[in-house]
């Protein structure tokens, strides 16, 4: 038992680590670490001094049934923070899909991993300024010894990542991709 709990640490270490290493942050240092309780709630939405833009936020049992839909749509999931760089670079290529793929049956969610004090100053502006069509909701949930494995148990919790899924199929992608990469997987589960 007590080396079970040494792995889960050096696991948390690691997932840190490689995300912290794998994004170009453009922050201080200060936002590596982002103190606050846990929400009893699964979903909140905050609502923006722009009437219209407003979050959904939810922790993992709430974000839980948004990845694993049960219907007769291929469902993109991409995992992204406004501070990561190649987040930020691949992100017209989903909005691409979401335009292009939409009458086939495709449905594009982006679930933002900003620190939740930086919602209204980062994430909501760059939502409007991006005019992004993909539904988008942020997700914050403290427990990453629960909801990284969760959601894949190979992923090391580095962003991008990306989930496609239809009823037949699901595959977990942790990398960024080029507009072509992205349409050669997604054409894999269209039928």
């Amino acid at each position: 038992m007590k080396n079970n709990k040494y792995e889960h640490m050096k696991r948390l270490i690691i997932v840190l680590l490689i995300s912290v290493l794998s994004c170009k942050n453009e922050s201080s240092n200060a936002d590596l670490v982002e103190p606050k309780d846990v929400k009893e709630e699964q979903k909140e939405v905050v609502s923006s001094s722009e009437p219209d833009i407003d979050i959904e936020i939810y922790d993992y049992d709430g974000l839980e049934p948004l990845i694993n839909i049960k219907d007769d749509k291929v469902h993109v999931v991409n995992f992204w923070a406004t501070w990561c760089a190649p987040c930020v670079k691949e992100m017209p290529y989903f909005e691409k899909i979401n335009e292009n793929y939409k009458d086939e049956g495709v449905e594009v969610l982006l679930v933002s991993l900003d620190f939740p004090r930086n919602y209204d100053s980062k994430l909501k502006p760059f939502i409007k300024k991006n005019d992004l069509k993909s539904k988008v909701i942020a997700f914050d949930d403290t427990d990453q010894n629960r909801w990284i494995p969760a959601i894949n148990k190979d992923w090391s919790g580095a962003l991008p990542a990306t989930i496609i899924y239809n009823s037949d199929k699901r595959q977990f992608y942790e990398r960024s991709f080029t507009q072509k990469e992205l349409e050669t997987e997604l054409k894999q589960f269209l039928k």
